[in-house]
């Protein structure tokens, strides 16, 4: 027997039908939210990131494996990834990863993060600088 699904209304019952079994479900208002929010963060990350194109669908493609329905109803917003796609698209997007903290009340790891990211890039610079200074210097 297939599968059958439907939208649910918040707070209301509702009877999931897999595989010959009937299993009444109460949904919580804040898990509905909690999924949509999840979409639609996904979704700016990837967008912010990567632009919205048809290029970004395909780099996503190859960071996770997934198809391109998939990949594309991410980047709308429609579904978020799930499980393994999630752990490989945070691997390779650093905007995702941020929009799962948050989501996750890990700002706090976040911003640590981009802290972290901010003083490499300053150090880079400060490299840079002593260089061109160095150069500067020998002549």
């Amino acid at each position: 027997m297939a599968s059958e699904t439907s939208s649910v209304a918040v707070g209301e019952r509702k009877n999931v039908f897999e595989k010959g079994q009937n299993l009444s479900v109460k949904v919580h208002p804040n898990l509905v939210q909690l999924i949509i929010d999840y979409a639609k963060s996904i979704a700016c990350a990837l967008q912010d990131e990567l632009g919205d194109t048809h290029q970004a669908v395909k780099t996503v493609m190859k960071w996770t494996g997934a198809n391109e329905r998939t990949v594309k109803n991410w980047v709308a917003g429609t579904n978020g990834p799930r499980g393994e796609h999630l752990l490989t698209l945070v691997r390779h997007s650093d905007a995702a990863l941020d929009a799962f903290l948050r989501l996750a009340g890990r700002q706090r790891v976040a911003a640590t993060s981009r802290l972290v990211e901010a003083r490499n890039k300053l150090n880079e610079l400060v490299g840079f600088i002593d260089r061109i200074m160095g150069d500067a210097e020998a002549m």
